[in-house]
């Protein structure tokens, strides 16, 4: 990779660090192009070199957070063998994750109305169907890929009931956990 690519990789990694870390703070309303650009130290128009639009720069962020979030509870899981006690571990990850960052995960769910914010959802649940689907099949679930997926909506319902809280639901999790007993 030359400089001048990896400058902009650079430039684009920071302007998804800044609105990562101003979601907290403004909230959907409040994280305006001209907000991450003052944050970032870059001028609008190297905003949209990087980012057609202010979606298409949710969207980076919405992947950004998931992806980290898939990385540590991947590393949490990838020696388990399948079932539930790797469900529980999964599910506690994804939800540290999402109370660790509540500004931005609160910021992506308002955006979740946006409609390229609802296909990276529906992208990134099917990518979590393929990983947990084995589980329910070692539990010996008849339909483990829609196991998997209503398991899914299920953990992103803490979350949310979480985020509702500002802190952990211990009750919540204990729910979902005997979901899989």
């Amino acid at each position: 990779m030359n400089k001048r690519s990896a400058a902009a990789q650079q430039t684009r990694a920071n302007l998804i660090e800044t609105g990562l870390a101003l979601a907290e703070e403004l909230g959907l309303e409040g994280l305006s192009v001209n907000a991450v650009v003052a944050g970032a130290g870059v001028s609008k128009g190297t905003f949209f070199h990087h980012f057609p639009d202010r979606v298409s720069y949710l969207v980076a962020l919405h992947r950004r957070f998931h992806d980290v979030l898939f990385a540590e509870m991947m590393s949490i899981i990838d020696d388990m063998p399948p079932g539930g006690k790797r469900l529980a571990a999964a599910a506690d990850a994804y939800l540290d994750g999402c109370l660790r960052d509540r500004g931005v995960k609160a910021l992506l769910l308002e955006a979740r109305g946006h409609l390229p914010i609802a296909e990276e959802v529906t992208r990134r649940n099917r990518m979590s169907v393929d990983v947990v689907a084995a589980d329910f099949e070692a539990l010996g679930a008849e339909h483990p890929r829609q196991s998997a997926r209503l398991w899914i909506a299920a953990t992103a319902e803490c979350a949310l009931m979480e985020l509702e809280l500002g802190h952990r639901d211990s009750a919540a999790r204990d729910a979902l956990n005997a979901l899989v007993r």
